[in-house]
Protein backbone atom coordinates (compact mmCIF):
# COMPACT_ATOMS: atom_id res chain seq x y z
CA UNK A 1 0.00 0.00 0.00
CA UNK A 2 1.36 3.50 -1.03
CA UNK A 3 1.91 5.92 1.68
CA UNK A 4 -0.60 8.67 2.07
CA UNK A 5 -0.18 11.72 0.86
CA UNK A 6 1.29 14.21 2.90
CA UNK A 7 -0.82 17.00 4.10
CA UNK A 8 -0.78 20.03 2.69
CA UNK A 9 1.42 22.85 3.70
CA UNK A 10 0.29 25.29 6.82
CA UNK A 11 1.55 28.67 7.25
CA UNK A 12 1.96 29.21 10.50
CA UNK A 13 2.41 32.52 12.54
CA UNK A 14 2.62 33.33 16.21
CA UNK A 15 1.87 36.85 16.93
CA UNK A 16 2.82 38.16 20.95
CA UNK A 17 1.65 41.70 21.05
CA UNK A 18 2.73 43.98 23.99
CA UNK A 19 1.40 46.45 26.23
CA UNK A 20 3.62 48.75 24.78
CA UNK A 21 2.61 51.84 22.36
CA UNK A 22 4.25 53.11 19.29
CA UNK A 23 3.35 55.55 16.66
CA UNK A 24 -0.06 56.92 16.03
CA UNK A 25 -1.81 55.17 13.48
CA UNK A 26 -4.38 57.48 11.12
CA UNK A 27 -5.57 55.88 7.52
CA UNK A 28 -8.73 57.82 6.33
CA UNK A 29 -10.26 55.03 3.70
CA UNK A 30 -11.95 56.65 0.56
CA UNK A 31 -13.02 55.79 -2.83
CA UNK A 32 -12.97 57.27 -6.26
CA UNK A 33 -14.74 58.32 -9.55
CA UNK A 34 -13.81 59.89 -12.89
CA UNK A 35 -16.33 61.77 -14.65
CA UNK A 36 -16.39 60.92 -18.33
CA UNK A 37 -18.84 60.27 -21.14
CA UNK A 38 -18.84 56.50 -20.50
CA UNK A 39 -19.81 56.75 -16.93
CA UNK A 40 -21.50 59.78 -16.20
CA UNK A 41 -24.96 57.93 -16.20
CA UNK A 42 -23.47 55.68 -13.45
CA UNK A 43 -25.87 57.23 -10.82
CA UNK A 44 -28.88 57.86 -13.21
CA UNK A 45 -28.58 54.05 -13.69
CA UNK A 46 -28.21 53.52 -10.25
CA UNK A 47 -29.78 55.64 -7.71
CA UNK A 48 -29.01 53.49 -4.45
CA UNK A 49 -26.05 52.96 -5.22
CA UNK A 50 -25.49 56.20 -2.81
CA UNK A 51 -26.31 54.31 0.17
CA UNK A 52 -23.70 52.01 0.09
CA UNK A 53 -21.30 54.97 -1.35
CA UNK A 54 -22.53 56.98 1.98
CA UNK A 55 -22.16 53.89 3.95
CA UNK A 56 -18.13 53.11 3.05
CA UNK A 57 -17.68 57.06 5.36
CA UNK A 58 -15.28 57.80 2.38
CA UNK A 59 -13.11 61.00 3.42
CA UNK A 60 -12.85 63.32 0.96
CA UNK A 61 -14.16 60.87 -2.46
CA UNK A 62 -12.06 61.75 -5.45
CA UNK A 63 -13.49 63.47 -8.64
CA UNK A 64 -10.97 63.06 -11.65
CA UNK A 65 -12.71 64.37 -14.41
CA UNK A 66 -11.73 63.75 -18.08
CA UNK A 67 -12.51 63.74 -21.66
CA UNK A 68 -16.05 65.05 -21.85
CA UNK A 69 -15.58 65.60 -18.08
CA UNK A 70 -13.49 68.32 -18.35
CA UNK A 71 -16.19 70.99 -18.68
CA UNK A 72 -14.27 73.81 -20.94
CA UNK A 73 -14.25 73.27 -24.41
CA UNK A 74 -14.39 69.21 -26.12
CA UNK A 75 -11.70 66.85 -26.52
CA UNK A 76 -9.78 66.88 -30.31
CA UNK A 77 -11.59 70.43 -30.91
CA UNK A 78 -11.15 74.05 -30.67
CA UNK A 79 -13.77 74.45 -28.45
CA UNK A 80 -14.39 77.01 -25.59
CA UNK A 81 -17.84 76.65 -24.35
CA UNK A 82 -18.45 75.73 -20.82
CA UNK A 83 -20.63 72.74 -20.18
CA UNK A 84 -20.55 71.10 -16.70
CA UNK A 85 -23.42 68.33 -17.28
CA UNK A 86 -21.37 65.03 -17.83
CA UNK A 87 -18.84 65.97 -14.61
CA UNK A 88 -22.23 67.05 -12.46
CA UNK A 89 -24.08 64.40 -12.68
CA UNK A 90 -21.20 62.57 -10.77
CA UNK A 91 -19.76 65.71 -9.02
CA UNK A 92 -23.43 66.98 -7.33
CA UNK A 93 -24.09 63.42 -6.12
CA UNK A 94 -21.43 62.89 -4.32
CA UNK A 95 -21.07 66.22 -2.77
CA UNK A 96 -24.31 65.27 -0.91
CA UNK A 97 -22.74 62.15 0.55
CA UNK A 98 -20.58 61.31 2.67
CA UNK A 99 -18.34 63.87 4.40
CA UNK A 100 -20.01 66.12 1.82
CA UNK A 101 -15.91 67.53 0.91
CA UNK A 102 -14.64 65.35 -2.04
CA UNK A 103 -11.52 65.77 -3.68
CA UNK A 104 -11.61 67.93 -6.81
CA UNK A 105 -8.49 66.47 -9.14
CA UNK A 106 -8.03 69.05 -12.24
CA UNK A 107 -6.71 65.94 -14.10
CA UNK A 108 -6.55 67.51 -17.43
CA UNK A 109 -6.78 71.54 -19.17
CA UNK A 110 -9.43 71.74 -21.60
CA UNK A 111 -8.00 70.79 -24.98
CA UNK A 112 -7.70 73.72 -26.43
CA UNK A 113 -4.71 74.87 -24.36
CA UNK A 114 -2.54 71.95 -25.89
CA UNK A 115 -0.92 72.43 -28.99
CA UNK A 116 -2.44 69.47 -31.10
CA UNK A 117 -5.92 70.14 -29.06
CA UNK A 118 -5.35 66.96 -27.64
CA UNK A 119 -4.12 66.63 -23.60
CA UNK A 120 -1.61 63.58 -25.05
CA UNK A 121 0.54 66.35 -26.47
CA UNK A 122 2.17 69.62 -24.56
CA UNK A 123 0.72 72.42 -23.61
CA UNK A 124 0.65 75.93 -25.50
CA UNK A 125 0.73 78.09 -22.30
CA UNK A 126 4.40 78.22 -21.72
CA UNK A 127 2.99 80.35 -18.22
CA UNK A 128 -0.32 78.36 -17.62
CA UNK A 129 -1.66 82.03 -17.33
CA UNK A 130 -5.28 80.73 -19.26
CA UNK A 131 -4.99 77.32 -17.21
CA UNK A 132 -4.86 78.97 -14.19
CA UNK A 133 -7.81 81.54 -15.31
CA UNK A 134 -9.80 77.78 -15.96
CA UNK A 135 -8.82 76.95 -12.54
CA UNK A 136 -10.02 79.94 -11.07
CA UNK A 137 -13.54 79.44 -12.81
CA UNK A 138 -13.53 76.18 -10.97
CA UNK A 139 -13.52 77.15 -8.16
CA UNK A 140 -15.78 80.10 -8.65
CA UNK A 141 -18.26 77.79 -9.86
CA UNK A 142 -18.18 75.22 -6.54
CA UNK A 143 -17.11 77.91 -3.71
CA UNK A 144 -18.33 81.61 -4.60
CA UNK A 145 -21.07 81.63 -5.95
CA UNK A 146 -20.68 81.36 -9.93
CA UNK A 147 -19.09 82.79 -13.24
CA UNK A 148 -20.52 84.22 -16.31
CA UNK A 149 -18.44 83.61 -19.52
CA UNK A 150 -18.02 86.08 -22.16
CA UNK A 151 -20.53 84.57 -23.80
CA UNK A 152 -22.65 82.96 -21.84
CA UNK A 153 -24.99 83.11 -18.95
CA UNK A 154 -24.17 82.61 -14.76
CA UNK A 155 -23.07 79.56 -14.37
CA UNK A 156 -22.96 77.90 -10.84
CA UNK A 157 -23.24 74.58 -8.93
CA UNK A 158 -26.62 73.42 -7.68
CA UNK A 159 -25.22 72.68 -4.92
CA UNK A 160 -23.88 75.95 -3.86
CA UNK A 161 -23.73 77.30 -1.18
CA UNK A 162 -24.46 74.11 1.10
CA UNK A 163 -21.96 71.75 -0.50
CA UNK A 164 -18.22 73.10 -1.99
CA UNK A 165 -15.35 71.72 -2.87
CA UNK A 166 -12.36 72.68 -0.48
CA UNK A 167 -9.41 69.96 -1.63
CA UNK A 168 -8.20 70.56 -4.91
CA UNK A 169 -5.41 68.21 -6.44
CA UNK A 170 -3.62 70.04 -9.07
CA UNK A 171 -3.32 67.98 -12.35
CA UNK A 172 -2.89 63.80 -12.60
CA UNK A 173 0.16 61.65 -13.13
CA UNK A 174 2.17 65.01 -14.65
CA UNK A 175 5.11 62.49 -15.01
CA UNK A 176 3.69 60.69 -17.80
CA UNK A 177 1.31 63.29 -19.37
CA UNK A 178 2.53 66.65 -21.57
CA UNK A 179 5.93 66.16 -21.94
CA UNK A 180 5.93 68.23 -18.49
CA UNK A 181 9.15 67.42 -16.50
CA UNK A 182 9.54 68.16 -12.49
CA UNK A 183 10.41 71.24 -13.17
CA UNK A 184 7.78 72.24 -14.93
CA UNK A 185 5.08 70.76 -12.62
CA UNK A 186 6.27 72.59 -10.22
CA UNK A 187 5.97 76.03 -12.60
CA UNK A 188 2.05 75.09 -12.79
CA UNK A 189 1.45 73.93 -9.80
CA UNK A 190 2.84 77.65 -8.11
CA UNK A 191 0.65 79.35 -11.41
CA UNK A 192 -2.07 77.60 -10.56
CA UNK A 193 -2.65 77.89 -6.67
CA UNK A 194 -2.19 81.15 -5.99
CA UNK A 195 -4.78 82.15 -8.78
CA UNK A 196 -7.12 79.60 -6.75
CA UNK A 197 -6.41 81.12 -3.73
CA UNK A 198 -7.11 84.06 -4.82
CA UNK A 199 -10.88 83.35 -5.45
CA UNK A 200 -11.22 81.65 -2.18
CA UNK A 201 -8.67 81.42 0.46
CA UNK A 202 -10.31 78.54 2.46
CA UNK A 203 -9.40 75.85 0.20
CA UNK A 204 -6.52 73.42 0.43
CA UNK A 205 -4.00 71.70 -2.49
CA UNK A 206 -3.17 68.87 -3.70
CA UNK A 207 0.37 68.13 -5.19
CA UNK A 208 2.11 66.02 -7.59
CA UNK A 209 -0.49 63.04 -7.52
CA UNK A 210 2.84 60.52 -9.04
CA UNK A 211 2.93 57.62 -10.14
CA UNK A 212 4.88 55.08 -12.07
CA UNK A 213 8.09 55.45 -9.69
CA UNK A 214 8.63 59.50 -10.34
CA UNK A 215 9.72 60.13 -6.46
CA UNK A 216 12.44 62.01 -7.76
CA UNK A 217 10.03 64.57 -8.56
CA UNK A 218 9.66 65.22 -5.48
CA UNK A 219 13.17 67.02 -4.46
CA UNK A 220 12.14 68.65 -7.32
CA UNK A 221 9.40 70.20 -6.52
CA UNK A 222 10.71 70.53 -2.52
CA UNK A 223 13.35 72.76 -3.87
CA UNK A 224 10.88 74.95 -5.80
CA UNK A 225 7.59 75.07 -5.00
CA UNK A 226 6.67 78.64 -3.51
CA UNK A 227 2.82 77.99 -3.33
CA UNK A 228 0.86 76.46 -0.14
CA UNK A 229 0.89 72.83 -0.14
CA UNK A 230 -1.14 70.60 1.80
CA UNK A 231 -1.08 67.34 1.03
CA UNK A 232 1.52 65.25 -1.51
CA UNK A 233 -0.55 62.87 -3.10
CA UNK A 234 0.75 59.76 -4.64
CA UNK A 235 -0.71 56.52 -6.74
CA UNK A 236 0.22 52.99 -6.03
CA UNK A 237 -0.60 49.23 -8.17
CA UNK A 238 0.59 46.14 -7.84
CA UNK A 239 0.74 45.10 -11.83
CA UNK A 240 -0.30 46.50 -14.83
CA UNK A 241 0.05 42.99 -16.52
CA UNK A 242 -2.96 40.25 -15.55
CA UNK A 243 -0.42 37.76 -16.35
CA UNK A 244 1.98 38.41 -13.04
CA UNK A 245 1.70 35.93 -10.55
CA UNK A 246 0.24 36.16 -7.26
CA UNK A 247 3.69 36.04 -5.87
CA UNK A 248 4.75 38.62 -8.16
CA UNK A 249 1.62 41.13 -7.00
CA UNK A 250 2.01 40.94 -2.99
CA UNK A 251 6.03 41.24 -3.50
CA UNK A 252 5.17 45.05 -4.53
CA UNK A 253 4.14 46.06 -1.08
CA UNK A 254 7.24 46.67 0.62
CA UNK A 255 8.06 48.80 -2.17
CA UNK A 256 4.51 50.99 -1.54
CA UNK A 257 6.57 51.32 1.80
CA UNK A 258 10.00 52.79 0.78
CA UNK A 259 8.40 55.32 -1.93
CA UNK A 260 6.82 56.38 1.27
CA UNK A 261 9.41 56.86 3.03
CA UNK A 262 11.38 58.75 0.26
CA UNK A 263 8.44 60.96 -0.50
CA UNK A 264 8.30 62.09 3.91
CA UNK A 265 12.63 62.54 3.34
CA UNK A 266 12.17 64.49 0.19
CA UNK A 267 10.02 66.68 1.52
CA UNK A 268 11.72 67.27 4.91
CA UNK A 269 14.35 69.05 2.89
CA UNK A 270 11.87 72.10 3.05
CA UNK A 271 10.92 73.19 6.27
CA UNK A 272 7.52 74.62 4.60
CA UNK A 273 6.57 71.02 3.71
CA UNK A 274 8.16 68.53 6.94
CA UNK A 275 4.68 68.73 8.34
CA UNK A 276 2.52 67.48 4.62
CA UNK A 277 1.41 64.28 4.50
CA UNK A 278 1.25 61.66 1.72
CA UNK A 279 -2.29 60.89 0.83
CA UNK A 280 -2.48 57.77 -1.29
CA UNK A 281 -4.97 58.72 -4.06
CA UNK A 282 -5.54 55.77 -6.30
CA UNK A 283 -4.63 51.90 -5.02
CA UNK A 284 -5.17 48.98 -6.70
CA UNK A 285 -4.12 45.52 -7.70
CA UNK A 286 -3.65 46.20 -11.45
CA UNK A 287 -3.52 49.30 -13.48
CA UNK A 288 -4.25 48.22 -16.43
CA UNK A 289 -7.00 49.10 -19.20
CA UNK A 290 -8.93 48.28 -22.31
CA UNK A 291 -7.69 50.89 -24.74
CA UNK A 292 -10.95 50.82 -26.63
CA UNK A 293 -10.24 48.17 -28.75
CA UNK A 294 -9.55 45.24 -26.83
CA UNK A 295 -5.86 45.67 -26.43
CA UNK A 296 -4.14 46.25 -23.22
CA UNK A 297 -2.95 49.57 -22.21
CA UNK A 298 -0.08 48.33 -20.40
CA UNK A 299 1.06 45.79 -23.03
CA UNK A 300 0.66 46.57 -26.86
CA UNK A 301 0.95 42.87 -27.95
CA UNK A 302 -1.83 41.33 -25.47
CA UNK A 303 -5.47 41.53 -25.49
CA UNK A 304 -6.69 42.76 -22.27
CA UNK A 305 -8.09 40.91 -19.73
CA UNK A 306 -9.90 42.12 -16.21
CA UNK A 307 -7.46 41.51 -13.27
CA UNK A 308 -10.09 39.39 -11.43
CA UNK A 309 -7.66 39.67 -8.03
CA UNK A 310 -9.10 43.22 -7.82
CA UNK A 311 -12.58 41.66 -6.33
CA UNK A 312 -11.58 37.91 -5.38
CA UNK A 313 -10.58 36.79 -2.24
CA UNK A 314 -6.91 37.12 -3.11
CA UNK A 315 -8.31 41.88 -2.89
CA UNK A 316 -9.48 40.36 0.83
CA UNK A 317 -5.45 39.95 1.64
CA UNK A 318 -3.73 42.16 -0.27
CA UNK A 319 -5.72 45.24 0.34
CA UNK A 320 -5.70 44.85 4.07
CA UNK A 321 -1.51 43.85 3.95
CA UNK A 322 -1.15 47.39 1.79
CA UNK A 323 -3.73 49.20 4.45
CA UNK A 324 -1.15 47.97 7.24
CA UNK A 325 2.18 48.43 5.74
CA UNK A 326 1.47 51.94 4.17
CA UNK A 327 -0.33 53.21 7.25
CA UNK A 328 2.86 52.15 9.45
CA UNK A 329 4.84 54.02 6.78
CA UNK A 330 2.74 57.40 7.99
CA UNK A 331 0.21 57.23 4.52
CA UNK A 332 -2.75 59.65 5.69
CA UNK A 333 -5.01 58.40 3.47
CA UNK A 334 -5.84 55.31 0.94
CA UNK A 335 -8.53 55.71 -1.90
CA UNK A 336 -9.73 52.76 -4.26
CA UNK A 337 -9.47 53.17 -7.37
CA UNK A 338 -12.78 53.16 -8.16
CA UNK A 339 -16.30 53.41 -6.75
CA UNK A 340 -18.35 52.21 -9.85
CA UNK A 341 -16.39 49.65 -12.29
CA UNK A 342 -15.37 45.93 -13.47
CA UNK A 343 -14.56 43.34 -11.32
CA UNK A 344 -10.65 44.42 -11.76
CA UNK A 345 -11.26 48.08 -10.53
CA UNK A 346 -15.23 48.38 -9.05
CA UNK A 347 -16.26 47.90 -5.61
CA UNK A 348 -19.53 48.26 -7.04
CA UNK A 349 -20.53 46.65 -10.37
CA UNK A 350 -21.64 49.14 -12.87
CA UNK A 351 -23.38 46.86 -15.16
CA UNK A 352 -25.45 45.21 -13.07
CA UNK A 353 -25.73 47.03 -9.70
CA UNK A 354 -24.05 44.50 -7.35
CA UNK A 355 -21.52 45.10 -4.65
CA UNK A 356 -18.24 43.54 -4.85
CA UNK A 357 -16.33 41.70 -2.50
CA UNK A 358 -13.65 44.48 -2.31
CA UNK A 359 -16.02 46.50 -0.91
CA UNK A 360 -16.78 44.90 2.08
CA UNK A 361 -12.76 45.16 2.60
CA UNK A 362 -12.96 48.94 2.49
CA UNK A 363 -16.25 49.34 4.66
CA UNK A 364 -15.07 47.08 7.31
CA UNK A 365 -11.17 48.81 7.36
CA UNK A 366 -13.16 52.17 7.34
CA UNK A 367 -15.15 50.80 10.60
CA UNK A 368 -12.54 48.94 12.52
CA UNK A 369 -9.88 51.54 11.84
CA UNK A 370 -11.58 55.13 11.93
CA UNK A 371 -9.34 57.72 11.09
CA UNK A 372 -8.81 60.60 13.35
CA UNK A 373 -9.62 58.16 16.24
CA UNK A 374 -6.08 58.36 17.97
CA UNK A 375 -5.22 54.71 17.93
CA UNK A 376 -1.89 53.92 18.58
CA UNK A 377 0.14 50.70 17.42
CA UNK A 378 0.76 48.35 19.75
CA UNK A 379 4.21 47.23 19.60
CA UNK A 380 4.15 43.27 18.47
CA UNK A 381 6.52 40.53 17.13
CA UNK A 382 5.18 38.31 14.49
CA UNK A 383 7.30 35.02 13.43
CA UNK A 384 5.72 35.00 9.55
CA UNK A 385 6.16 38.54 8.00
CA UNK A 386 6.48 36.73 4.24
CA UNK A 387 3.10 35.24 4.84
CA UNK A 388 0.53 36.89 7.24
CA UNK A 389 0.42 40.66 8.11
CA UNK A 390 -0.24 41.19 11.96
CA UNK A 391 -1.75 45.15 12.63
CA UNK A 392 -2.40 45.64 16.58
CA UNK A 393 -3.81 48.85 17.01
CA UNK A 394 -4.61 50.48 20.80
CA UNK A 395 -7.96 52.84 20.41
CA UNK A 396 -8.63 55.50 22.99
CA UNK A 397 -11.08 53.59 25.30
CA UNK A 398 -8.41 50.66 26.06
CA UNK A 399 -9.98 48.04 23.19
CA UNK A 400 -7.85 46.36 21.10
CA UNK A 401 -8.10 46.04 17.49
CA UNK A 402 -5.94 43.50 15.43
CA UNK A 403 -5.89 42.81 11.79
CA UNK A 404 -4.46 39.22 10.65
CA UNK A 405 -3.96 39.56 6.54
CA UNK A 406 -3.17 35.57 5.05
CA UNK A 407 -0.99 36.40 2.13
CA UNK A 408 0.61 33.34 1.91
CA UNK A 409 0.60 31.96 -1.83
CA UNK A 410 0.24 28.01 -2.25
CA UNK A 411 2.43 27.67 -5.89
CA UNK A 412 4.61 30.34 -7.05
CA UNK A 413 2.73 30.38 -10.20
CA UNK A 414 -0.77 30.96 -9.02
CA UNK A 415 -2.50 33.89 -10.66
CA UNK A 416 -5.44 34.43 -8.55
CA UNK A 417 -4.72 31.15 -6.40
CA UNK A 418 -6.58 30.18 -3.50
CA UNK A 419 -3.14 30.77 -1.16
CA UNK A 420 -2.85 28.51 1.09
CA UNK A 421 -4.69 27.84 4.81
CA UNK A 422 -2.94 29.85 7.34
CA UNK A 423 -2.59 29.30 11.03
CA UNK A 424 -2.14 32.15 13.65
CA UNK A 425 -1.54 32.01 17.40
CA UNK A 426 -2.01 35.43 18.59
CA UNK A 427 -0.55 36.12 22.25
CA UNK A 428 -2.40 39.09 23.47
CA UNK A 429 -1.81 38.05 27.92
CA UNK A 430 0.59 41.47 28.19
CA UNK A 431 -2.97 43.73 27.67
CA UNK A 432 -4.29 41.71 30.56
CA UNK A 433 -7.66 40.76 30.89
CA UNK A 434 -10.87 41.58 28.39
CA UNK A 435 -14.54 40.97 28.91
CA UNK A 436 -15.40 40.37 25.09
CA UNK A 437 -14.02 39.65 22.01
CA UNK A 438 -14.61 38.95 18.43
CA UNK A 439 -13.50 38.07 15.05
CA UNK A 440 -14.56 39.16 11.38
CA UNK A 441 -13.41 36.92 8.76
CA UNK A 442 -13.25 38.46 4.60
CA UNK A 443 -12.71 35.33 2.43
CA UNK A 444 -13.56 33.41 -0.37
CA UNK A 445 -16.45 32.46 1.98
CA UNK A 446 -18.04 35.94 2.09
CA UNK A 447 -21.25 36.77 0.69
CA UNK A 448 -20.15 40.06 -1.78
CA UNK A 449 -24.13 41.31 -1.41
CA UNK A 450 -23.94 40.83 2.33
CA UNK A 451 -20.71 41.25 3.48
CA UNK A 452 -19.34 39.85 6.59
CA UNK A 453 -20.00 40.69 10.75
CA UNK A 454 -18.10 39.88 13.81
CA UNK A 455 -19.19 36.95 15.53
CA UNK A 456 -18.22 36.42 19.07
CA UNK A 457 -14.90 34.30 20.04
CA UNK A 458 -13.21 33.55 23.97
CA UNK A 459 -11.36 35.78 25.50
CA UNK A 460 -8.77 33.28 26.02
CA UNK A 461 -5.27 34.05 25.31
CA UNK A 462 -3.44 32.91 23.05
CA UNK A 463 -6.17 33.17 20.65
CA UNK A 464 -6.24 31.14 17.47
CA UNK A 465 -7.20 32.36 14.18
CA UNK A 466 -7.43 29.90 11.01
CA UNK A 467 -7.68 31.35 7.87
CA UNK A 468 -8.39 28.96 4.80
CA UNK A 469 -6.53 30.63 2.28
CA UNK A 470 -6.25 33.73 1.33
CA UNK A 471 -8.30 36.66 3.37
CA UNK A 472 -8.74 38.76 6.75
CA UNK A 473 -9.75 38.57 9.71
CA UNK A 474 -10.05 41.31 12.55
CA UNK A 475 -10.16 40.70 16.38
CA UNK A 476 -11.49 43.46 18.76
CA UNK A 477 -10.99 43.27 22.20
CA UNK A 478 -13.11 44.78 25.00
Amino acid sequence: MPPPPPPPPVANASVTVQNTTGAAFDVAMSTSFQPAEWDYKFFQNFPGATTPLANLQPNHIRLQGISQGVPQGSEGTSSQGWDFSVLDAITQPVLGLGDHSPQFQIAKAPAFLYTNNDSSSSFNDPNFTQFAAYAQNLVRYYNKGGFTPSAGSLLVSPAYPTDKITYWGIYNEPSINNNLDATRYTQMYNALVPAMHSVDNSIKFVALEMCCSSENWVPVFANKVTAQVDVVAAHYYSSCNQRDSDAQVFSTVPGFVSSIQNIYGSLATNPALANVPVWITENNVNADFNTGNGGSACNPNQPFVDDMRGSSAFFAAWRPYVFSQVGRAGAKALYHWAFPGDAQFGEYNDTNGQIRLSYWVDYWLGQMFPVNSGQLLLNSNNSNTAQVEALPILNTDGSVVILISNHAVANAADNNGSGLTAKISVDVNALGPFSSASQLTIDSTTSASTGSNPVSISTASPIAVTLSGYGTAILKLQ
